[in-house]
């Protein structure tokens, strides 16, 4: 059991939970937790998660010790690209599933977590990795890792802020005509597909930016800004606007969902992000190479020749896309959304 004690700033005052979770690092939703449990006190009280706090008043906390997660570790070869006390960044293999779920009990990302010589400690309550985003199965590329509440309430105040920027690289069927655009349009769960996404008039706002990298014979090769994170969210924009994914087995039709000769997969991977250090504000930027499977899908198409443009070579450096040709062209889309039935 550790113990902690606050007072409460001259400066501070109002709701408990909201002062207990900023001057202790731990989630809101933990901390109102342990308050229905009784580990949070004021002059020796229980106190509720909307009980008000003024300067001076001394807050007592008790954190219990982490309990170890039910879940067997796994010894799944995993890519750091980077790592400190509070964060892990890994290369995620496409086809390796994030987090347990219905169907899939073992064999995951965070099996493979709990096998590293990595010590966690402890995400509300319990010793495990905090993801603090996903992405799909078939994806790519960067994903963050929590090792401890600070880093997670840290991360998770981030994405909602939006000021950690992710960008992805996406090969998408035919030419894509503006060098740079935004698309916005809500998503939400397909009316007439339960197990997929769409563009609804219900669905949560979602944004997506894109600027063309490479062009090539009837495929874009696209950097994609993620400034929300809906589920599926690029693939859903990309397709609502007539250049579906190479490779998608969801959302794809035909020559989209088919991919280029000698493409075996979703063409999405995560390749960069940008987020601020959770212990001192430094910014941390990794990146993460197209694998090779990918890289041959795309020198294969510059081998077919005329209609091969890029600004770049190869997608391993860190440089931005410099597109040549005529002055860049911008366009923003507002895809048609579909109506729910009557």
């Amino acid at each position: 059991m550790r113990r902690l004690t606050i007072t409460v700033p001259e400066t501070a005052e109002g709701r408990v939970d909201r002062l207990v979770a900023d001057e202790s690092g731990l989630s809101r939703s933990y901390v109102q937790k342990l308050m229905t449990e009784g580990h949070v006190t004021v002059a020796g009280n229980p106190v509720k998660a909307n009980q008000a706090v003024f300067p001076g008043e001394i807050v007592e906390l008790e954190i219990p010790d982490p309990v170890p997660l039910d879940l067997a570790p796994e010894a799944i070869p995993l890519s750091v690209v980077y790592e400190d006390a509070d964060l892990l960044i890994i290369d995620k293999a496409a086809g390796l599933v994030v987090h347990p779920s219905p169907g899939h009990a073992g064999g995951t990302l965070v099996n493979a977590l709990l096998a590293r010589d990595t010590e966690y400690g402890g995400i509300a309550g319990v010793q495990r990795p905090g993801i603090v985003h996903r992405l799909d199965r078939d994806t790519s590329g960067l994903l963050m890792v929590a090792k401890n509440d600070k880093a997670q309430a840290s991360l998770m105040a981030q994405l909602k802020d939006r000021s950690i920027k992710k960008t992805y690289l996406g090969l998408v069927q035919g030419a894509v005509v503006a060098t740079s655009g935004r698309v916005e349009a809500p998503i939400g769960r397909d009316p007439h597909h339960r197990t997929r996404m769409a563009v609804v008039p219900a669905g949560r706002p979602a944004v997506t930016g894109y600027r063309v990298r490479e062009r090539l014979p009837g495929w874009t090769l696209l950097e994609l800004d993620l400034i929300t994170g809906r589920t599926h969210q690029i693939r859903v924009h990309l397709d609502a606007i007539g250049h579906p994914l190479a490779g998608d087995p969801v959302y794809g039709t035909g020559t989209s969902r088919r991919g280029p000769d000698g493409l075996e997969r979703l063409f999405l991977h995560s390749w960069r992000i940008e987020l601020s250090s959770p212990d001192d504000g430094h910014v941390i930027r990794a990146i993460a190479p197209l694998p090779p499977e990918l890289e041959s899908a795309l020198d294969a198409l510059r081998r077919r020749g005329p209609g091969s443009t890029s600004g770049a070579q190869g997608m391993s450096g860190s440089g931005e896309s410099g597109e040549s040709g005529d002055a860049c062209e911008s366009a923003e889309f507002t895809p048609p959304v579909q109506k729910r039935p009557a």
